[in-house]
């Protein structure tokens, strides 16, 4: 099946092809045609499997009729709204709103806290017709009446399983009230979690279920490869998997922004090239760590679960789960950051012994038994850590054997194998007989 067949809008078409794609995701295939009908939609994929342009391309093909290029703001009211849990996210659909909308006279713009608002007020002040917003931000601008919602038709709450888990339900129900004219809700996520369902019951009416994976599971293009290591060793492995398996971009996740900041500073004693981000960064700071990640400038990203929705980035070769996530199913999102699109990649997590009810509690979300793989000199039960290799200096040219397997320690013998050994400095003195 081509994007042809679907029934999109020709404007529509030419920005697919000029974008590189000729054929949908399974998803895709499912979602447009029932998008376009007008009915209520309640979607899951796995990450990476092409839901932004699931509901992207129908949308803009549904406001099409009413594109124009009068310059009066009443002409360009706010027509479909897309509600996303994050502002990574939010920049990410709105780059594909972006993207598949230039052949079309429709306005978009994107609303998110953490940067200053009046270039925001600006934008909508002049009208647009998609309204890609954060929920807190979304409802400052109700609050100061830069923003009228009553002729939304089309509401799309992405990745809704997350704002569930946000808190943001209080901030959804208010803005869920403020659209009076709202015809046809879609509600996606990764996950079909039973508090997604119910509030695909209070919200959607008669919607059509999509799901094109099994629920909770892991793309299969994404090998998994977990390692058992002692806590104060996660670092010097780190170090050791990035060189040895040459990684030229990882993300890599923690679990604290604190542990993030510290990991991040750490790395960069070990001279590599690498940068955090996390929810207390500025926004700013956030999308140029971003964009350098992003174009290859920025091998190494050590991240909190804050980037593990809305990053979109092609042919990502590696994630590593330096903490190993609380929640089950935050896992399942990391890993989606790799292998996305139908390509292949590697996802590494450390287990430390204090891990075991979450890993099992990800074992059994994803129903696989997933193996630990000892990395001698690094797991538990081996001593001597490897030689560290060192990064060639800028400028120069690294050698064979610096990218190349490393020769490691056998593990150690157990306790009680071990030679009896004591100094005699430790005996206690001979005493002379007595006479």
């Amino acid at each position: 099946m081509s994007f042809a067949e679907l029934g999109l809008a020709p404007e529509v078409l030419k920005a697919v092809a000029g974008q590189g794609y000729e054929n949908p995701t399974p998803i895709q295939a499912k979602a447009i045609p029932i998008v376009l009908t007008g009915r209520d939609v309640l979607g899951a994929a796995q990450t990476g499997t092409g839901k932004t342009a699931a509901f992207t391309l129908p949308i803009l093909t549904r406001l099409a009729p009413m594109a124009n290029t009068s310059v009066s703001p009443a002409r360009h009211p706010v027509r479909a709204l897309i509600l996303t849990p994050t502002r990574e996210l939010a920049d990410q659909v709105f780059s594909n709103v972006t993207a598949y909308s230039q052949h079309l006279p429709l306005r978009s713009t994107v609303v998110f806290g953490g940067v200053g608002m009046d270039d925001q007020v600006k934008a909508l002040r002049a009208g647009v017709e998609v309204l890609v917003a954060t929920p807190g931000r979304l409802l400052d601008h109700v609050q100061q009446k830069t923003v009228a919602l009553g002729q939304v038709e089309i509401l799309v709450l992405d990745e809704a399983d997350r704002m569930l888990d946000m808190g943001f339900m209080p901030d959804i129900l208010r803005i869920m009230a403020l659209l009076t004219g709202r015809k046809q809700t879609l509600l996606f996520s990764a996950t079909f979690s039973p508090e997604i369902k119910k509030l695909a019951g209070d919200f959607l009416k008669n919607p059509e279920t999509i799901e094109v994976a099994r629920q909770n599971s892991t793309n299969e293009s994404v090998k998994q490869e977990l390692h058992p290591v002692e806590s104060f060793k996660k670092k010097a492995l780190l170090a050791h998997l990035i060189r040895t398996h040459a990684m030229s971009q990882v993300i890599v996740f923690c679990r604290t922004k604190q542990g993030a900041d510290q990991l991040a500073r750490d790395l960069k004693r070990e001279r590599f090239n690498v940068e955090a981000i996390h929810g207390d960064r500025t926004q700013i700071a956030r999308l140029e760590t971003m964009a350098a990640f992003k174009e290859g400038k920025l091998p190494v990203l050590v991240a909190t679960d804050v980037a593990a929705r809305g990053l979109d980035i092609s042919d990502l070769p590696y994630v590593v789960n330096y903490d190993l996530p609380h929640n089950a199913e935050d896992y399942v999102h990391r890993i989606g950051r790799t292998g996305r699109a139908g390509a292949t990649g590697v996802a590494i997590s450390f287990v430390t012994p204090e891990d075991d009810k979450y890993f099992d509690g990800i074992k059994k979300l994803i129903k696989k038994d997933l193996q630990l793989v000892p990395v001698p000199g690094f797991s538990p039960g081996t001593h001597d850590l490897p030689p560290p290799v060192r990064p060639a200096k800028s400028g120069s040219q690294a050698s064979p054997a610096l990218m190349g397997e490393i020769k490691l320690e056998r593990p150690l013998a157990p306790l009680a194998k071990r030679p009896q050994q004591i100094a005699a400095l430790f005996l206690p003195p001979k005493t002379p007989p007595q006479a």
